[in-house]
């Protein structure tokens, strides 16, 4: 077992304590021993070919009212003795790139970086579906305005999202009807100037978009089902969405069990599949979230499974 944990995510004084999964990894690894750090992308620097990081040592309580303490700034390298995780949420920006290749260069220097930097640049979480065709919607990715026009008018209703979103921000349903159609459409990709995607509706939504985590190339039994509230077609828990676990379907297993393999093979060790109905919709890779729900409403420990696999 390495020695130190280091976690790369965004500001922990605007985490919610008890759905952050990042929160989640911390705690795990206090109670396994490692030394904790805390650092957000633009802490880490190159000096020379070393990666270093301005990071903070941070003790942690699963405590909404006090869950962190931060200790003074510290300048290291990254090295053999660490365990990075690379949390960070989207957008995928100039920022958060430069710091997969400064942790590349970590990687290089010996230490576990978790998920694997290239993998991250690799795999879009929008695009990485694309690799699995028979398991996904209908799929149109274009900045043509006439292309997602007409694709919304041959399937009759379409879901239209940026490839760079999160937590179901800028997502919008349509019908082939609808007179916000165009503008739309403008404001997704800036006129002309950015892909955007369209997926068929699927109207299994309602009975939850299905979150499975993958540790290790292998499901977890267990998903999160993230069914829309009324006044919303999002299932997304940050637009309001309900979180109902249940164990996983034939067709859930069938799709983890396909693409989790891939996963593992390009370093990825800890990924969220979003799934409705028997399809695939989207590849979370950078920060996938649902564990503490899974963990509270059956009893487990995802991210004990998960450390016990990338440092034994």
């Amino acid at each position: 077992m390495r020695k130190n944990l280091v976690v790369v995510m965004d500001d922990i004084s605007e985490i919610k304590v008890v759905k952050d999964t990042s929160l989640a990894m911390l705690l795990e690894g206090q109670r396994r021993g490692y030394r904790l750090w805390y650092l957000g992308d633009t802490d880490l620097y190159l000096e020379g070919s070393r990666t270093c990081a301005r990071m903070r040592a941070v003790r942690v309580e699963d405590d909404p009212e006090d869950w962190y303490e931060l200790g003074e700034p510290v300048d290291r390298p990254l090295g053999e003795d660490d365990l990075v995780l690379m949390r960070a949420d989207p957008p995928v920006d100039n920022d958060y790139l430069m710091a997969t290749y400064l942790l590349e260069q970590a990687e290089n220097a010996g230490a576990k970086v978790v998920n694997r930097p290239r993998a991250l640049r690799d795999f879009n979480e929008k695009l990485a579906i694309a690799r699995f065709p028979e398991l996904i919607p209908e799929t149109l990715v274009s900045s043509d305005a006439a292309a997602l026009r007409a694709f919304v008018q041959r399937t009759g209703k379409a879901v239209l999202k940026p490839l760079d979103g999160m937590g179901g921000k800028s997502i919008f349903l349509l019908e082939r009807d609808d007179r916000n159609l165009n503008v739309v459409i403008e404001t997704l990709t800036d006129s002309g100037a950015r892909l955007a995607m369209a997926q068929e509706y699927l109207p299994a939504i309602s009975e939850g978009d299905k979150r499975v985590l993958i540790v290790h190339g292998r499901p977890v039994d267990k998903l999160l089902a993230r069914i829309p509230g009324k006044d919303d077609f999002r299932g997304n828990l940050a637009r309001g969405g309900r979180g109902e676990g249940r164990p996983l379907e034939a067709a859930d297993r069938r799709i983890a069990e396909t693409v989790g393999p891939v996963l593992l093979e390009h370093g990825i060790e800890f990924a969220g599949l979003d799934i409705i109905g028997d399809r695939l919709t989207e590849i979370n890779v950078t920060s996938p979230t649902c564990v503490r729900e899974l963990d509270a409403q059956f009893g487990i420990n995802i991210i004990s499974d998960l450390f016990d696999a990338i440092d034994p």
